[in-house]
Parts: structure tokens; C-alpha cells; sequence
């Protein structure tokens, strides 16, 4: 039964690399409940690099760079203190932090048009939200691959159409996921044993990101939105109460 839970994520990883991205942390709860939270976060990273790879080859024209290149200074530094973090946390310290964070960026999207037009109008070229989102994107993804939700915050409000806000968080996690490797290697939490069992779940990968291309193409983008973030608020609620 375990097997065919696996087996599943591994379809849902290309599903939502090529369709519902912040899908992926349900993947990520789930894999922290198979597995120590610690160690799941190094097996999970090389299967998001294949859905990452087919994401951005399909999606290779949909990318909007100027919001990527924004990010990229701040993203390093959340890597950074998420690489001293990941030190020394304990697995069931990790799973909390995670959920809390995405859960706190869910409540800003929900709320923000509450917060006065003016805010609204501004926080898309803000510089604080930029460097906020960066830092927590970096950082997320560093101590859990859990940066799907702030992402997904990110693109949200900057009202991407659904293949540009798949295509630019496809090179975006490309981006961070290949950065994050020696940094997971030096903690012992990618090796030898755990690369062999990512390669026994790379075509259930492929066959979720061929699906999820076909869904996106068919799927309003109201209901693309609300998508994202039930997903999101689910994986994190999950996580928090563990």
C-alpha cells in the first residue's frame, strides 16, 4: 500500500509541475508522513527537478523574466539561512514551520483586497513584497520544497494568465531546486540509495506532467485560482497539525 502511495506522488509531482503547481505540497505532507521530515525533503527534491525539466521545456514560451530576475538576489539568501536551519531542526520541528508559512501567505491573498485599494494597487511593484516573497520563497524551499504556496501567492497577485503563472514558476523551481542540490548533499539527505529510488518513480512523473497539460489547457481560470489555493491551505493545515 505504501508503494502505491509513492507511486501516486510521483504522478502528482508531474501534475502539478505541468498544471496545479502548489498541488506539490501535498506531495510534500505526504512524503513527510511516509518518511522522517528531514530525510523526506532530499528524496523528494531530484523527483521535482524532473517535473521541473518537463515543465520548462513545455511551457518554454510562456515565462515572464522580469518577475524571476527580481527575485533571484532574495531567493539565495532564504536558501542560505534555510541550509542553517535545515542544520539543526528536527524533522517534527520542520513540518509546523513549513505549514505556518504557507498558510500566512494564503491569508494575505484572501485578505489583501480588504486591506484598502491603495495596498492592493501597490503591493504588485512593492519592493518589500518583493524581497518578502523572495527570502520566504528561498527559505521554504530550502527547509521542505514547500515553496509552491508562496509562489503561488507571488504570480497570483501579479495576475498571470495560467500558462504564464505555470511557465515562469516551472523556471523559477528549476532555478532554486539545481541551487539546492550540494547544499542537500552536504547535509546528508541526498545520497547514493536515495537517487536509486528516484529513478524507479520517473515515469510515474512523466505521465502525471503529460495529464496535467492536457487538464490546464480546459480548466477556467477562476477555478485554476481557487485550485491553488485550497491546495495549498490543504498541504499546510496538514502540516501543522502533524
Amino acid at each position: 500500500m505504501e508503494w502505491i502511495i509513492i507511486v501516486f506522488c510521483g504522478f502528482l509531482i508531474g501534475f502539478a509541475k505541468a498544471g496545479v503547481a502548489s498541488m506539490g505540497i501535498l506531495v510534500v505532507t505526504i512524503f513527510m508522513m511516509i518518511f522522517p521530515a528531514r530525510e523526506s525533503v532530499g528524496i523528494l527534491l531530484p523527483l521535482l527537478i524532473v517535473g521541473d525539466l518537463f515543465a520548462v521545456t513545455y511551457y518554454r514560451r510562456n515565462v515572464v523574466w522580469r518577475y524571476l530576475f527580481s527575485l533571484v538576489p532574495w531567493v539565495l539568501i532564504g536558501i542560505v539561512l534555510g541550509y542553517f536551519v535545515l542544520d539543526f531542526v528536527t524533522s517534527e520541528q520542520l513540518k509546523p514551520m513549513v505549514g505556518i508559512l504557507v498558510l500566512a501567505l494564503i491569508i494575505l491573498h484572501i485578505s489583501r483586497e480588504k486591506l484598502g485599494e491603495k495596498f492592493v494597487e501597490m503591493l504588485p511593484e512593492s519592493k518589500v513584497f518583493t524581497i518578502s516573497m523572495g527570502v520566504l520563497a528561498g527559505f521554504t524551499t530550502m527547509i521542505g520544497n514547500a515553496a509552491g504556496g508562496v509562489m503561488a501567492i507571488y504570480l497570483l497577485v501579479k495576475g498571470l494568465p495560467k500558462k504564464e503563472f505555470v511557465g515562469t514558476g516551472a523556471w523559477f523551481f528549476l532555478f532554486v531546486n539545481v541551487i539546492k542540490i550540494p547544499f542537500y548533499i552536504s547535509l546528508g539527505i541526498i545520497t547514493m540509495e536515495s537517487v536509486q529510488f528516484n529513478l524507479w518513480l520517473i515515469p510515474a512523473i512523466l505521465i502525471g506532467a503529460l495529464i496535467g497539460v492536457k487538464v490546464i489547457k480546459i480548466m477556467p481560470q477562476n477555478v485554476f485560482q481557487i485550485l491553488v489555493l485550497v491546495f495549498a491551505a490543504l498541504g499546510a493545515i496538514r502540516l501543522i497539525i502533524g
